[in-house]
């Protein structure tokens, strides 16, 4: 009885979810005609699939055993679900029929449809394997799963994205590069980077240096230069390079609430 319980919730919860994460997901490309329900950092996976069907479902799948790790090993469900595999996963089922992403990923209604479907399955299998699978099995699933998505996202996840910006072209190509160089400095982690070198590359071919990508490329740096200073990047450069910190610098980051060692 506790089962079916479980599994009526999880179906009624994945089905709504996955129809606002299709739906919305497709409605992110009709920006800014439309109020887009969705992530940055969605779009910018989404499209780096370029409408394949096939690396639309690989990319969802990658992050489906990081999904369920964590439903089995600790009992949540982790927002992989609901950026990555759910919205991969519709598009990838989505593009089956038509090739033409026009018609079908960027279809709000058809997309909510298949979100809606591909929700209540996804959601009722992690939330039914977590609530069946003994205690002793979920720390083995913890410790094998666990590691192994996160050699993905820290290796394979870069390289992807990296690749793709490569053949997006030799503009994409050098921002992808040099802002994933700096993403993985600071963050530990290329992809954010990459994805803004994707975001500007493509914004110059289309437009020219025009007012938006100049105000994109402002952005990124400013994005940057705080993600840099609140993560204590600047001092653990001066450390590394044997300089001692400023004492001005010392006491901004004490005055904003950051240990200081």
């Amino acid at each position: 009885m506790e089962t079916l319980t479980i599994l009526y919730k999880a179906v009624l919860v994945g089905a709504l979810t996955g129809f606002a994460i299709g739906a919305g997901a497709a409605r992110m490309f009709h920006t800014p005609k439309v109020q887009g329900l969705g992530s940055f950092r969605t779009l910018g996976e989404l499209n780096s699939c370029a409408g394949d069907s096939v690396s639309h479902f690989t990319f969802g799948l990658g992050f489906f055993f990081k999904a369920w790790a964590s439903a089995v090993g600790v009992g949540a469900i982790t927002s992989e679900t609901d950026h990555r595999v759910l919205p991969h996963w519709t598009a990838a089922i989505a593009l089956m029929g038509k090739k033409n992403p026009e018609e079908t990923l960027h279809n709000p209604k058809k997309m909510g449809i298949i979100g809606a479907i591909v929700g209540a399955v996804t959601v009722a299998f992690l939330c039914t394997t977590a609530s069946a699978i003994p205690e002793s099995l979920q720390v083995v699933a913890m410790k094998v799963l666990g590691p192994a998505a996160n050699l993905l996202i820290v290796y394979v996840m870069p390289a992807i994205f990296w690749l793709a910006a490569i053949d997006a072209g030799k503009r994409t190509g050098f921002w992808g590069t040099l802002f994933g160089g700096i993403a993985q400095l600071i963050m530990g982690n290329a992809v954010p980077g990459v994805v803004l070198g994707i975001l500007l590359g493509k914004g110059v071919d289309d437009l020219g240096w025009t007012r938006a990508p100049k105000v994109i490329l402002t952005t990124i740096i400013i994005l940057f230069v705080l993600s840099a200073f609140f993560r204590g990047s600047d001092l653990t450069l001066l450390t590394q390079m044997d300089i001692n910190h400023p004492e001005w610098l010392t006491n901004l980051h004490k005055m904003v609430g950051q240990e200081v060692k």
